[in-house]
């Protein structure tokens, strides 16, 4: 017991409660994220829509997303961090239930944008309420608790979508506004804000707009191109892989499996993922992380029974758990506090951009190149990880120079979360 005492307190002690209800709201909205895991197969199947228009439509989703993910960085900044998330959980959860009664597929594809829009808004803001509340010391504990937060909920919606989807594509939908409504309310009651309401003057260097500092910040640009890359993997999974294994003669239900698997791994594994890459350089671990996922996502070239989508599934998978950590601890030491949210809307739009590019691109090339389609998702995750080696010293000598720049003083947390 002495030792599971010190293992949890090492890889969650000492984190403030504020923390942790950003911690539970985003496990309830993420448990019940069930209808954009399934919204191509929605299309093809319920809709008759083409697997082009299909990723077209799901491109939308994303591309709502890109505006949304600046949208939430700027008023997370402005409005405050509790505000934007409780706008964001609101909106969403009033798009996804008209989207749950919609038959044209112009009207789905507007409310896709939309939706897009106010699931990519809390991101910015969660991320920067983290930071607010999180000493910079245990800060990989928070980030590596977010990620396996994020794909516990993953993991019970895809087991619970799957056989939603097969019964009912609106109990599907109208199942994930009610989580996000439920996200809503834990934020409302017990998530104080914690944008500081007393913040110390922005240097000279940084008092040109948020965004376009960041906008021409090349060493951050450069970790946020090769992070694209990433999320264009990653965004396989919810986007082609369904179109690839309905291919194959699979169902919903073995997708359901496929996405599952990956979550329980994460949830099984990614606390132990903290020790497991210590004392390593973070451009090395992002390194080896992406190529494994290029490695996983490139085996489904071979793929044509479950068995196989289930091994790649794990390599990737592996992959995406060491990344987790360096990439948010990156993304957290490069951003000025000053613009802490907008630097983190800037990150963000990767993710909403890779939706947008992974089924818009990727619904052609499956249905040109078929299988090939896979090699070519593996070998951009390759260049990928060489980008991380190269463009790793520039990223330290950055953080090292502003480290002997700030001063030294201790950071403060209180139980209200405000500085």
């Amino acid at each position: 017991m002495r030792g599971l005492r010190r293992w949890w307190d090492d890889t969650a002690g000492g984190l403030p409660a504020p923390f942790w209800y950003l911690w539970s709201g985003l496990l309830v909205n993420r448990a019940g994220a069930f209808a954009v895991l399934f919204l191509s197969l929605y299309l093809t199947d319920a809709r008759g829509a083409s697997e082009s228009l299909a990723g077209a439509v799901v491109g939308a989703y994303g591309a709502g997303g890109a505006v949304g993910v600046l949208l939430g960085g700027v008023l997370a900044d402005r409005w405050g961090r509790r505000a934007t998330l409780l706008a964001a959980h609101l909106g969403a959860a009033g798009l996804m239930t008209a989207l749950a009664f919609s038959r044209q597929l112009g009207v789905i594809a507007v409310l896709a944008a939309l939706v897009g829009v106010l699931h990519s808004m809390p991101s910015p803001a969660f991320v920067a309420a983290i930071v607010d509340v999180v000493p910079e010391s245990r800060r990989s504990r928070a980030f590596n608790l977010q990620f396996w937060a994020f794909n516990l909920g993953m993991a019970v919606a895809s087991l619970l979508a799957g056989v939603l989807a097969e019964a009912s594509f609106l109990a599907l939908f109208l199942v994930d506004a009610a989580a996000t409504l439920a996200a809503a309310v834990i934020i409302a009651v017990k998530v104080p804000e914690t944008l500081p309401r007393h913040r110390p003057a922005a240097p000279a260097a940084v008092r040109r707009p948020g965004l376009a500092t960041a906008l021409t910040d090349r060493t951050f640009l450069v970790f946020v191109a090769l992070t694209f890359v990433l999320a264009v993997l990653t965004m396989q999974t919810s986007t082609i892989m369904p179109l690839a294994m309905r291919a194959d003669g699979l169902g919903p239900s073995a997708y359901g499996v496929v996405v599952a698997l990956g979550g329980t791994l994460i949830v099984l594994g990614q606390l132990f993922v903290p020790r497991l890459i210590e004392g390593y350089r973070k451009a090395t671990v992002l390194s080896v992380s992406t190529g494994l996922m290029a490695l996983g996502f490139g085996a489904l070239a071979l793929a044509d029974d479950l068995p196989v989508y289930l091994g790649a599934a794990v390599v990737w998978t592996i992959g995406s758990m060491l990344a987790a950590p360096p990439n948010a601890q990156i993304n957290a030491e490069l951003a000025p506090p000053e613009l802490r949210a907008r630097y983190q809307s800037v990150f963000y739009l990767t993710f909403p951009a890779a939706s947008f590019v992974a089924p818009a691109l990727g619904g052609l090339s499956l249905q040109h190149l078929g299988e090939r389609h896979w090699l070519v998702v593996g070998g951009l995750g390759v260049v990928a990880a060489v980008g991380h080696l190269f463009a790793g010293p520039a990223r330290e000598r950055r953080v090292a120079t502003r480290h002997a720049l700030r001063p030294q003083r201790p950071e403060a947390v209180s139980g209200s979360g405000r500085r």
